[in-house]
């Protein structure tokens, strides 16, 4: 593990601050969309599906780009990566059925919470980094109810939409604590 830089945190606090405030707001919208959607699977329910992992990959990216002088970025690529073959992999079990979806979705949030757990913990020197560790641990429990979900007569994707708001909400409780972080430059 590679030590945080100090003179960096601030700037990337700022940064990371900034990406936060988005991913909140992205998490919320897209939430109240799918849950107009969420009792079927149709073009745009299925759409909504793979933007969600999409976006997820446009903020690691915008996230890597930030923290290089932070640390070790490796698991922001993984995420990249992960992310990627989830938005394909959602957009192949769309044509299968809700259940195909939960399966792929629930694998995703259990990997990308692993992932988002370790990353988190790395950044802990930065500060504002334990709702990102509570969240990937939600994540991880998330993903596994969905796997299980998705044996159930008459599954929906009514928790799939819920599952995005917590995790906005714990990435704005991060960004009001990488505030304080900030200001200090």
């Amino acid at each position: 593990m590679t030590p945080i830089a100090a003179p960096a945190i601030p700037a990337a606090a700022s940064a990371l601050r900034r990406l936060y405030v988005v991913r909140f707001a992205f998490a919320v919208v897209w939430a109240i969309v799918m849950f107009t959607t969420a009792s079927h699977l149709g073009p745009l329910a299925v759409t909504l599906l793979v933007l969600y992992p999409l976006f997820d990959v446009f903020a690691a990216l915008v996230d890597a780009r930030s923290s290089r002088a932070t640390g070790s970025v490796l698991g922001l690529h993984v995420n990249v990566a992960v992310s990627l073959l989830t938005a394909v992999g959602v957009a192949i079990a769309g044509a299968s059925g809700i259940p195909a979806v939960l399966r792929v979705w629930g694998a995703w949030a259990i990997v990308a919470g692993v992932v988002q757990l370790i990353v988190a913990a790395n950044r802990r020197k930065m500060g504002g980094q334990w709702p990102m560790i509570i969240s990937g641990a939600i994540s991880v429990l998330a993903g596994a109810s969905f796997i299980v979900m998705a044996g159930a007569d008459g599954a929906t994707l009514t928790n799939v939409a819920g599952y995005a708001i917590p995790g906005g909400i714990f990435f704005l409780v991060s960004a009001l604590r990488l505030g304080r972080i900030a200001d200090e430059n």
